[in-house]
């Protein structure tokens, strides 16, 4: 069985106030955990820290977990620096991500993201140990775990996973970018990942009106996400990377309108834990 939990789920920017408080204005953070595996994280955005949090109530031993990253973009590694776990000696972090436009590697574009001038101190002053990866289009196994990993449309080098553990599929698409010519059209890739997945986790960060004015930022409507879902035939799909400016009524609203997509739809929201 796969347990999955929402620590961060939304996009571009944390937010917090009474209008979120229901779905929560963590950034993009996702924690799947088959029992006697290692956790794999997915993204490290301000929820990471959570998920740290809890960790450190509830293990008696120092961190050994895997993070899956989508991209580079601040609210998926902005949590990095404030994850306590990582902290610790004999902690250890195994990170896959994608190699960037310039074929510099993901370690060093971390790395270079997260020190002096733009942040005090720098992965080498964290007492745990990383263990860095590159990935593109990739087949990985990870202990029990069987992880593709997939180019998805996207403003820079973005991938998408499929994770597979004893008979149980979880796709996680954070960001997409939507058609521009209102098709809803599925990349090869994408259609790789979903396939028949028992849970979809996918970008739907704008409303349709939203979408007309920022169509090429890499980015796609709760509408699309459905229509992936159905085109894939994923069993259930949790729509994700929910803009900050989105309130608690306004996600309910969506909800409601995704009812009646023919497959399971519901709004990820922080803390709620899914089984599979």
């Amino acid at each position: 069985m796969l347990n999955v939990t929402f620590h961060g789920v939304r996009g571009s920017t944390p937010c917090h106030g009474p209008e979120t408080a229901k779905y929560g204005g963590n950034t993009s953070c996702v924690a799947v955990q088959a029992e006697g595996q290692r956790p794999l994280l997915l993204d490290m955005g301000t929820g990471l820290r959570y998920f740290g949090k809890n960790f450190l109530a509830t293990s008696p031993t120092p961190l050994d977990a895997v993070a899956l990253v989508t991209h580079l973009h601040w609210d998926h590694i902005q949590g990095l620096p404030f994850f306590a776990p990582i902290l610790q000696d004999g902690a250890r972090l195994e990170v896959f991500g994608p190699v960037q436009e310039d074929g510099s590697t993901f370690a060093s574009a971390v790395q270079n993201a997260i020190k002096q001038p733009t942040f005090p101190v720098g992965l080498h002053d964290l007492r745990g140990k990383f263990q860095f990866h590159d990935v593109a289009d990739s087949v990985i196994s990870i202990d029990g775990y069987q992880i593709i990993s997939r180019l998805v449309p996207h403003i820079g080098p973005t991938v998408g996973y499929r994770i597979e553990f004893g008979g149980a599929s979880i796709a996680y698409i954070s960001d997409h970018q939507q058609p521009y010519d209102g098709s809803f059209a599925v990349p090869d890739g994408v259609r790789e990942l979903v396939e028949g997945v028992d849970l979809l986790i996918h970008d739907a960060q704008y409303t349709m009106e939203e979408f007309a004015d920022k169509a090429h930022w890499g980015h796609c409507t709760a509408e699309f996400a459905v229509g992936i879902g159905l085109a894939c035939r994923a069993k259930r799909v949790a729509l994700y990377h929910h803009d900050p400016d989105r309130t608690d009524d306004q996600l309910d609203a969506t909800r409601a309108c995704s009812a009646s997509a023919g497959m399971e739809v519901f709004v990820a929201r922080e803390g709620v834990t899914i089984a599979l």
